[in-house]
């Protein structure tokens, strides 16, 4: 097996704001394996406030390229056992290899990976489609550029419910919030009935990622279902979001790839959680992984693709929150 990969950098459409700061581009890391002549492809996008970057997924690659490319393809799921153990603190790149070997093993199979897993597309919730923070007029600017049947509505200031206000004026469409732990208890406590009068049907991570103490108050009270997401970052945080969120929201990325995201959707719904498939704007290489994932979710936020004014692939359309995957075996992508 033979690994390439390339650095990237994605400009966006509009500046991508969230309580934890803004950015233009987004940077992430292409990973190539060629098994014998077939080719898989994935995708891990850096993020700041995980202290992970591009250049730090590179120098772990031409570090450990020999041990990762000396492995014997058969199957995925082992391949990302010996990965989870050979790359220990970098599970996005580990995220990146394990797409990349799932591609591999769908081509090989001559099946889509959603097929593979039994999964029915007809099955697949919408996608929504996610208003960063900025001005209530931009905000407002950039909800009108994109109809979409379901919004994510990024929060986390002190005009929060004035957002929410004025964009509701000019749409029906579902409101989801996420707040990306930027609210006290007590900001919660007040903030979240009046999303609710004003047709949010969930709130994400409110609190602090740590304030275990406060989403358990909070959870007891909420007007609305909470998901968490900085709070579920690995297989081991599922169990202890039982009893402080209502549900999970799962990233590719963050969780170190498809083989653990799978294993987290089973035991969220031995606990009674809901599950969320969340993107950390990745292209078409990375949302493709998460479209056949998507059959087995009840909330789908898979909109990278229409965020970035740049893509690496074809693979995905979108449709007004529906989507349509290629037909082709695997991933399905095809690099531009």
């Amino acid at each position: 097996m033979r690994l390439s990969y390339q650095s990237v950098s994605l400009p966006f459409v509009f500046p991508f704001t969230i309580s934890k700061g803004t950015k233009t581009h987004q940077p992430s890391l292409i990973v190539e394996l060629d098994f014998n002549g077939i080719k898989g492809y994935g995708e891990a996008p850096a993020i700041t406030y995980y202290n992970i970057s591009v250049e730090q997924m590179i120098a772990t690659i031409e570090a450990k390229r020999p041990m990762i490319e000396k492995y014997a393809l058969i199957d995925p799921e082992r391949y990302w056992h010996y990965l989870h153990h050979l790359l220990p603190d970098n599970p996005f790149l580990v995220c990146a290899l394990d797409i990349a070997a799932w591609d591999i093993t769908g081509k090989l199979r001559q099946q889509p990976l959603y097929k593979l897993w039994n999964g029915e597309m007809n099955n697949a919730p919408l996608t929504d489609y996610t208003i960063g923070i900025d001005s209530i007029e931009k905000m407002t600017e950039k909800l009108l550029a994109k109809p979409w049947p379901i919004y994510k509505i990024k929060l986390g200031t002190k005009k929060d419910i004035a957002i929410i206000e004025a964009l509701r004026k000019h749409t029906d469409a579902v409101f989801r919030v996420d707040a990306n732990a930027g609210w006290t208890l007590s900001e919660a406590l007040e903030i979240i009935p009046r999303l609710k009068e004003l047709g949010v049907d969930l709130v994400e991570q409110p609190l602090a990622k740590d304030d275990w103490e406060g989403m358990q108050q909070l959870y007891k009270q909420s007007a609305l279902p909470l998901i968490a997401d900085e709070s579920c970052v690995f297989e081991k945080d599922v169990e202890k979001c039982a009893g402080y969120f209502h549900g999970i929201n799962i990233k590719l990325t963050k969780c170190s790839g498809i083989t653990p995201a799978r294993r987290m959707f089973q035991r969220a719904r031995e606990l009674g959680l809901k599950v969320m498939l969340g993107c950390m704007n990745e292209s078409t290489i990375g949302s493709a992984a998460m479209a056949h994932l998507a059959p087995f979710v009840d909330y789908l936020d898979m909109d990278g693709p229409l965020l970035l004014a740049q893509d690496l692939a074809t693979g995905i359309t979108y449709d007004y929150g529906k989507f349509e995957l290629s037909k082709e075996p695997g991933l399905g992508v095809q690099l531009i």
